[in-house]
């Protein structure tokens, strides 16, 4: 299975593919970090609207750099928070729109338990994780 994965939640726009659930195909990041250094810290709306501009290339990049088309992709993954409301709108509007046409099943995914699955990419967070993300551990 080949998994399109696109994360808005803050100033970062990332898309990407991965290969039977654990092999990362392609991987691009677009960082606003330069942007919002002048305010100290990032400022939503900004956020919002640098998304509009770099998801799209993004998207593309990540699927050019895997060597894929929209034909070779199964389903979609998109981050649905914890994270700015106009930032993940971006994104989980994007997401939704390829998903659409060729009915790829969609999946929200939890900000947060997406960075407990990165440090064991081969394996499911325990709902222990998934409880101590809850609580504020």
């Amino acid at each position: 299975m080949v998994v399109l994965g696109i994360e808005s939640s803050c100033d970062e726009t990332a898309a990407a593919v991965v290969g039977d659930g654990s092999v990362l195909l392609s991987n691009v990041i677009a960082s606003q970090v330069k942007v919002h250094e002048r305010y100290g810290g990032v400022v939503p709306e900004i956020a919002s609207r640098k998304h509009i501009e770099a998801i799209v290339p993004v998207i593309l990049q990540a699927m050019e750099d895997a060597g894929m088309t929209l034909a070779g992709i199964d389903g979609i993954a998109v981050t649905r928070g914890p994270g700015l409301i106009g930032s993940l709108l971006l994104g989980l509007s994007a997401a939704k729109t390829i998903a659409f046409a060729p009915r790829l099943p969609l999946v929200g995914v939890d900000h947060l338990e997406g960075h407990v699955a990165a440090a064991r990419p081969s394996t499911r967070p325990q709902s222990c994780w998934r409880s101590a993300i809850r609580e504020g551990w």
